[in-house]
């Protein structure tokens, strides 16, 4: 890749041509959880945080009527800080001069003005559509008179909240890196390979820990012995529609058997695929700037209610809060551990967080990785692929066009799903076996079908 496409698919702050691209999109904001005092206690108080999107800074916060608004951090008067506005149910209020602004950037005050003043009635500040989807507070940052599309009807976006979770966390770098792990089939068997297997029992809501679906010689095999031991998979990408694609990445594992693993990728930044036999993740890596990335996972399941407590601990363990930073990173080497990487893990960087794998792959790149210096393989199809779909519709929208999954009503409500799998499946007739095993897990699932729930 030449240095100048590099640099034009990497950037995405206000003017530049990826930046243009990403406002078509809705972008998770922050997590429903961090205005919960549970986690942090100055939200009982004073529902506002500050937000870091797309390059540009943000204040987000919610009145007193439940509304929320996303405003821009400069107070339009003279560009004090509102991230220290002084919050008044209403509204928020610049301490400097106590100019007040509501969710929607109105201004309702300017009281260091004279009486009869109508400043306040020409005074706007940029404010931001802001809307609650799965546990999660979406912004979009278009043009003001621009019109926001509508996410598209994914199982993540849909689920009740029994069925629903959500989390996050900081990685220090492109958001394209972060992105490009997610899509890459291959790496599942060298940098999250475990060199020894472990009971199922205990595998709820890790990663690569539980079983797949289906048998060899009638034993369920653990994803941690499919992946150490099958580790050239044949990968195909097929598109299910334009910026929606199925990856489905094929482990032989002898005559009669193949492993089945389907996953896939939603233009520009979301992937989807199962962490168990019931429970899907759909992960957005969202761009704080041009160096930093949040990824947000939404965990879908389609069988029992999600024992969110549990995963929510699981996860808050590897964290500091209120910002999500893991505590791992470069600094301590990503807690890199020689001998465990002789003994226990291919990589040698824990067993209990896999988010730490990729954060190590991803973070020890750069803060933008270098793709001139790259030496890509056929394993490597589905990142040249994307890649062409980032730069063509880059080029969509400078001519003027909508890029993919910007969507209407009509087309959202239609695209739905898209299903994963993880499957042990016959080797001869494996398509029609994963879309059946797939089929019966939407089927069972309760808040998919009433007459499912209607019947238990």
């Amino acid at each position: 890749m030449q240095a100048e496409q590099n640099e034009l698919i990497t950037r995405i702050g206000p003017g530049t041509a990826c930046g243009a691209l990403m406002r078509h999109y809705w972008q998770p904001a922050a997590l429903l959880d961090e205005f919960d005092p549970r986690w942090d206690l100055r939200m009982a108080e004073r529902p506002v945080k500050t937000v870091r999107l797309l390059g540009q800074d943000l204040v987000l916060f919610r009145d007193q009527a439940g509304r929320w608004g996303l405003i821009d951090r400069d107070c339009p008067h003279r560009g004090a800080d509102l991230a220290f506005g002084r919050h008044e149910g209403d509204g928020l209020r610049c301490p400097f001069h106590g100019w007040k602004f509501a969710v929607d950037g109105t201004c309702l005050e300017t009281p260091a003005e004279p009486y009869g003043s109508t400043l306040c009635q020409r005074v706007r500040q940029r404010s931001y559509p802001v809307r609650e989807q799965a546990g999660v507070l979406f912004a979009w940052l278009g043009p003001e008179d621009g019109t926001p599309p509508e996410l598209p009807a994914f199982d993540a976006f849909r689920a009740p909240a029994s069925h629903s979770f959500a989390f996050k966390g900081l990685w220090r770098c492109n958001w394209l890196q972060a992105f490009e792990v997610g899509i890459d089939p291959s790496h599942a068997s060298y940098l999250h390979r475990f060199l020894q297997d472990e009971s199922t029992d205990h595998a709820y809501g890790r990663q690569f820990r539980g079983a797949s679906v289906g048998q060899v010689q009638g034993q369920r095999w653990p994803m941690t012995k499919v992946l150490r031991e099958f580790a050239r998979p044949e990968i195909r990408h097929e598109a299910l529609a334009d910026g929606l694609t199925r990856l489905t990445t094929l482990r032989p594992i002898d005559d009669a058997l193949t492993h089945v693993r389907v996953t896939n990728a939603a233009f520009p930044y979301t992937f989807v695929i199962p962490l168990s036999e019931t429970i899907t993740i759909t992960q957005m890596h969202v761009p704080v700037d041009d160096v930093s990335t949040y990824w947000y996972s939404f965990f879908t399941s389609f069988g029992e209610p999600l024992d969110k407590e549990e995963m929510r601990r699981q996860r808050l363990a590897c964290v500091s809060l209120p910002d999500y930073v893991p505590l791992r990173g470069r600094h301590d080497q990503w807690g890199y551990d020689p001998a465990e990487q002789r003994t226990r893990t291919y990589l040698g960087m824990g067993e209990h967080d896999i988010n730490v794998h990729d954060q190590w792959a991803v973070e020890s790149m750069g803060a933008i990785q270098d793709r001139t210096r790259e030496h890509l393989g056929t394993s490597d199809k589905v990142i040249m692929a994307n890649r062409r779909m980032l730069l063509k519709a880059i080029e969509t929208v400078q001519a003027g066009g909508t890029p993919p999954l910007v969507l209407t009503g009509e087309q959202a409500a239609a695209m739905t799903g898209p299903d994963t799998i993880d499957c042990i499946a016959p080797a001869q007739g494996w398509e029609a076996f994963w879309a059946t095993q797939a089929r019966a897990k939407r089927d069972g699932a309760a808040w998919l079908n009433p007459q499912t729930e209607a019947a238990t």
